[in-house]
């Protein structure tokens, strides 16, 4: 059983992780080469979102996993063969409970030290490529707008990197707005900086004093554009990028330096806990509620539709109890509650299960017609 878990999570996984990633990298692809990045970039930058994503789904498909492998040796009768061997439902979890700590551990791996790595690496190359002039700049045929009172334009770039037919306008200064065009210009690394050498132009200087319009020819030209943009420091002091040692260990020093409030520190660091457990809980839950019920030939469609069904229930839970964390810094224990819930409904579906008497008892009570007085 074990086995056949891992290989239908493998699968659940690897089709929800693609299915979640292509939705990013479509958006990402269009605005990383819109902005001239390589395309080295863009997997880069698709890489250091593959953790979230796979943290996502990880839930997802431990319970698809689950609920698959149990249906269909439900539908083979082999779940039948195995407990008439003896084999009670407290013993037939035992493979289920490891599935869902395997994906547990994988979670955690993930949410303490994986996820928060990689935003905050991609949070420092976001922040590298917006700074980036050369890139912004090097998109031929379009009007571009590096910063505010500039406008730039390449006709055509060649193979040699030689830009062709320039246009650059500077109206930064309102009362002596220049214009610079050429027909060959060349984005040069200077000291630290990005200069565009333009050759055989032409400057024109419009003075609002007097309206008077000043040309100049000239047969070379530097312009420093790493003045254009505006280079803030990277912050990656935020709570979603600290370790979870950091956030248990010293929460009041991770809310200082983040800005943060403690309840929003103790809610990230218990919360990864949490996810994990979820796993667990999502595994148990989807193979308990199809072990509840007898054999029938319509399948195990109502209890899957059961499973479902308590999953988002104990998912609603999470989200209930996130805004009372989140607004005291004491209530972090509820962040358990829904792992606690989820875990004993397992236990309920379970019993219900070894005791298919008590639950066949309950069904007819359910059907049972309302009873009526007789007439005097």
């Amino acid at each position: 059983m074990l086995s056949q878990f891992m290989v239908l999570f493998g699968f659940f996984a690897l089709v929800l992780v693609s299915i979640f990633w292509i939705n990013k990298a479509v958006r990402m692809f269009d605005r990383l080469i819109g902005d001239g990045q390589p395309a080295w970039v863009f997997l880069e930058f698709t890489a250091l979102t593959l953790p979230g994503v796979i943290g996502i789904v990880l839930p997802i498909a431990t319970f698809a996993g689950a609920v698959y492998v149990t249906n269909r040796m439900s539908t083979e009768s082999e779940l039948t063969v195995v407990q008439a061997t003896g084999y009670s439902p407290w013993r037939l979890i035992r493979p289920v409970v490891i599935y869902g700590v395997f994906i547990a551990l994988m979670m955690s791996l993930l949410s303490h030290y994986l996820i928060p790595k990689s935003l905050s690496q991609l949070r420092l190359r976001q922040a590298e490529v917006s700074q980036n002039i050369t890139a912004k700049l090097l998109t031929e045929g379009e009007f571009l707008h590096p910063a505010p009172g500039i406008t730039f334009y390449i006709r055509d770039i060649t193979p040699e990197g030689e830009l062709r037919d320039v246009f650059l306008s500077d109206r930064r200064d309102a009362e002596d707005p220049v214009t610079y065009t050429s027909t060959q210009a060349y984005l040069v690394q200077e000291g630290g900086g990005t200069k565009l050498v333009m050759v055989d132009g032409l400057a024109q200087n419009l003075r609002r004093n007097g309206n008077r319009l000043f040309t100049t020819h000239f047969d070379d030209f530097s312009y420093d554009v790493s003045s254009l943009i505006r280079r803030d420091p990277t912050n990656l002091n935020r709570v979603d990028f600290a370790l979870t040692g950091d956030l248990l260990l010293r929460p009041e020093s991770v809310a200082e330096r983040t800005g943060a409030r403690l309840s929003e520190v103790l809610y990230e660091a218990h919360g990864r806990f949490s996810e994990a457990l979820m796993c667990i809980v999502a595994a148990t839950i989807g193979f308990a509620t199809l072990l509840v019920g007898s054999y029938s030939r319509f399948g195990v469609w109502w209890q899957i539709v059961t499973a479902f069904t308590l999953l988002v229930m104990v998912k609603m839970i999470e989200g209930a109890v996130s805004g009372a964390v989140l607004a005291q810094a004491s209530a972090w224990p509820l962040i358990y509650v829904p792992s606690a819930v989820g875990a004993g409904l397992t236990v309920v579906l379970l019993y219900l299960a070894a005791n298919p008497g008590l639950w066949q008892r309950i069904r007819r009570l359910g059907r049972r017609p309302p009873a009526t007085g007789s007439a005097a």
